[in-house]
């Protein structure tokens, strides 16, 4: 059987492009919002969301190219967002509110080595999140049930993954494989990026003791008075650039400085103005004019989970008009397995404004 088109994609990867950034945000009235952003600047992908019901059958890639590994029926149904095709589900949320995302790991985790007498038990990289999607309901489940698979790469060349899991009850955890041993990180601070491991990211984030919100109080400097030029210098030495250490305390730093909102949608609203932070302008990951693609943006989509409220929202590189897909509206006993587009026009939604003469 060929290989997924996707696998394809990531063959000969330039770690540069992949540089996304997943946050945690939480409202006054008890809603847990977890957002990301998806950065992939090699080339334009089939960029689709998927709707997968109660008892859709999945079975797993393979590195040997079939599609004969671990089989499992959905128990819950669920919606995520993905690329190339429905099972690479990237971001999704089922209908018990559980969160899972696939962050990719370049150089720091390792699988165990694939063994074809352990197909029928072994799980691709890429399916992680679609397989605790339908078969959990809680964080503690996916924990009791991780040694119950074995997690590999489906193409040796293409980076390794670790995963976000979230509830909402607001726990939050990451899930790294190191040295073949799935390990799982409390997630206190709500954020997760790329390499290296999660340990090490909040770690480093004590290089960066002397942030603090606000403005900066004036000093003197021999018989100068330094003061600042502005509003925000509190926030001086926060990294701006696209690595993945910069990433992360940047947004360890605004995720947990910004107001708290006071309702889920508001907190929606917060987290993508949050993560226009983070949108990566294509050419930026590569030497100057040597950008593979023309695409408006490496940041290809931006979504946003209300785990209380079960609502997923997106906008794309394409449209950045926010739209939603509210899980409540869906019979998942009875809706039928679909996968759409999440552009059906790429193009900007641009409204004219009305003049009165």
């Amino acid at each position: 059987m060929k290989k997924f088109l996707f696998i394809l994609c990531l063959i000969n990867i330039s770690y540069p492009a992949l540089s996304c950034t997943g946050i945690t945000l939480k409202s006054r009235d008890g809603a847990v919002v977890t957002a990301r952003t998806i950065d992939w600047a090699e080339t334009e992908t089939n960029n689709i969301y998927a709707v997968i019901p109660r008892g859709h059958e999945t079975k797993s890639l393979l590195p040997d190219g079939s599609q004969n590994g671990l089989q499992f029926t959905a128990r819950y149904g669920y919606v995520g967002l993905g690329a190339e095709r429905p099972e690479f589900i990237i971001d999704g949320t089922n209908e018990m509110g559980l969160n899972a995302a696939l962050f990719y790991f370049p150089d720091y985790g390792k699988y165990q080595q694939y063994d074809e007498s352990m197909r029928n038990i072994t799980l691709a990289d890429l399916q992680v999140v679609s397989w605790i999607l339908a078969n959990f309901a809680t964080i503690d489940e996916v924990q009791e049930n991780i040694n119950n698979v074995i997690i590999v790469g489906v193409e040796p060349k293409s980076s390794t993954t670790h995963w976000r899991i979230a509830e909402p009850n607001g726990r939050v955890v990451v899930l790294e494989i190191i040295d073949g041993t799935p390990t799982f990180h409390e997630d206190n601070i709500g954020v997760i990026a790329n390499s290296p491991n999660f340990d090490w990211q909040k770690t480093n984030l004590n290089n960066y003791v002397n942030l603090m919100p606000g403005t900066a109080s004036p000093t003197n400097l021999g018989s100068d008075k330094l003061t600042s030029f502005s509003g925000g210098t509190g926030m001086l030495g926060l990294p701006g650039d696209f690595s993945s250490p910069s990433r992360f305390v940047r947004a360890a730093f605004l995720g947990n400085w910004v107001i708290q909102q006071s309702t889920a949608l508001d907190t929606i609203n917060q987290a993508f103005h949050l993560l226009n932070n983070f949108d990566v302008p294509l050419g930026l990951d590569f030497a100057a004019g040597k950008a593979p693609v023309k695409m408006p943006s490496a940041t290809q989509w931006t979504i946003a989970n209300d785990l209380k409220n079960k609502i997923l929202y997106y906008h794309t590189m394409f449209n950045r008009t926010i739209r939603k897909i509210d899980m409540n509206n869906i019979n998942f006993e009875t809706v039928p397995f679909q996968f759409s587009p999440l552009d059906d026009v790429k193009t900007e939604t641009m409204i004219p404004v009305q003049i009165n003469e």
